[in-house]
């Protein structure tokens, strides 16, 4: 697995967020942005609902719900399964992280606050997950969808690849 640890510019791009960075920053200014988004709209970030981001911003990757229960119940906040699944559900529903179907896993957002569309890129390799902004391909399913009458509700763009230090290392 390729190391990504070096000095951060900000994760806030692909091609940043697959680049060796300290992530450190990044984690702390997405909580930041969090912890406001929750104030702002009358929300509790509870201690195991704030663990688990803190687990989801250690890095970019997707965690499954029962590898963030293990840090969890780790940690002392408990062991059943409702514990992660709640806290995970909530950040999910108040767009502070996101799901990952290909992956069925999770990984917190990185523009928290911020009305956006992502698409994930997802490195079939290492598991890293870059937030791309996807507005132009929405748009274009949005477009293709009203030709046939149908409302999208919800979508989710996932694309998998290889990152470059994966291309790098192949």
């Amino acid at each position: 697995m390729p190391d990504h640890s070096h000095t951060c510019l900000g994760c806030e791009t692909p091609d940043l967020a697959f680049a060796r960075h300290d992530h450190a920053p990044c984690s702390a200014e997405a909580l930041a942005r969090a912890e406001a988004v929750a104030a702002e709209k009358g929300l509790r970030l509870t201690p195991v609902r704030r663990r688990t981001l803190e687990i989801l911003l250690e890095g970019h990757r997707a965690l499954g719900a029962y590898d963030v229960l293990q840090r969890l119940a780790a940690e002392g906040f408990g062991n059943q399964p409702p514990v992660a699944y709640r806290a995970l559900e909530f950040l999910t529903e108040q767009g502070l992280a996101h799901r990952i179907q290909r992956l069925n896993a999770f990984t917190a957002c990185m523009h928290t606050g911020e009305a956006h569309a992502p698409a994930f890129l997802i490195c079939r390799t290492c598991n890293l997950v870059a937030e791309a902004a996807a507005a132009p391909v929405q748009a274009a399913l949005e477009a293709s969808a009203a030709e046939t009458g149908f409302v999208i509700e919800r979508s989710t763009i996932e694309a998998l690849g290889l990152c470059p230090a994966c291309q790098a290392a192949a």
